[in-house]
């Protein structure tokens, strides 16, 4: 017995046309009357005119995600900007012990950030006077260390969020440790508060945060006792 001949398939057919280049070359009298319909209206259209359509769409496509890509692309010239102006005014302070108000309203300022503050320990003698060095609990300072990165939610009453003026108008936090390079323990924590429950959403990405935090711990080392270098 002979085995039956399978049905051609749709995709035998499409294969067998993405194969065949020269199929319409033979066969020209099909462009013409092969009849599609058009997703504007439903109207009949001619292939000519349906790939046509299929360009301009594609086109129009590729507008929006260049329209797309130079927008984020202006965001993050606006972003970068920001973070030289914020830097630049660190750099700028001359005195050690001033610097974590300059960050602190800085970082107010140039990033819409309705409220910031900042808690260091383990400074110098010098500087164990100041506000920011003051207030930090060793539960609070335990939590800054335990932090592998940025804590991001809502404001659940921390100890952290009492250091701002207005604690109560904080509905979203974002808490940053403040590190010695790769030092597991936090010698300070950063703390941006906003009244927007969604300004410093848990599921946001803390790549940006985190870049703020190495360059706060950086500037604020200064604050920090200079440790000799071990001697033989």
């Amino acid at each position: 017995m002979t085995q039956p001949i399978p049905p051609i398939t749709e995709d035998d057919i499409a294969q067998y046309l993405a194969n065949s280049p020269d199929f319409f070359e033979r066969h020209a009298s099909l462009l013409a009357a092969v009849q599609l319909t058009s997703p504007h209206g439903g109207r009949a259209v001619s292939l000519q005119e349906r790939q046509a359509e299929m360009l301009r769409e594609k086109i129009r496509g590729l507008e929006l995600k260049a329209a797309e890509m130079m927008r984020h692309g202006k965001e993050n010239t606006a972003i970068a900007d920001k973070l030289q102006r914020w830097m630049r005014e660190l750099l700028l302070v001359r005195e050690a012990r001033d610097l974590p108000r300059v960050a602190a309203t800085e970082l107010s300022a140039q990033f819409l950030v309705p409220q910031v503050g900042i808690k260091v320990w383990g400074v110098s003698t010098e500087f164990a006077d100041e506000d920011y060095a003051q207030g930090a609990s060793q539960d609070a300072q335990a939590f800054a260390g335990s932090l592998a990165v940025p804590y991001c939610g809502h404001n659940p009453g921390l100890e952290a969020a009492q250091w701002l003026v207005d604690p109560s108008s904080a509905q979203s936090l974002a808490l940053i440790p403040l590190r010695a390079g790769a030092a597991p323990e936090a010698f300070g924590l950063l703390v941006l508060a906003s009244p927007d429950p969604q300004r410093f959403a848990s599921d946001m990405g803390t790549d940006f945060l985190e870049r703020i935090g190495e360059l706060t711990s950086a500037a604020l080392s200064r604050l920090r006792p200079v440790v000799a270098a071990a001697t033989e």
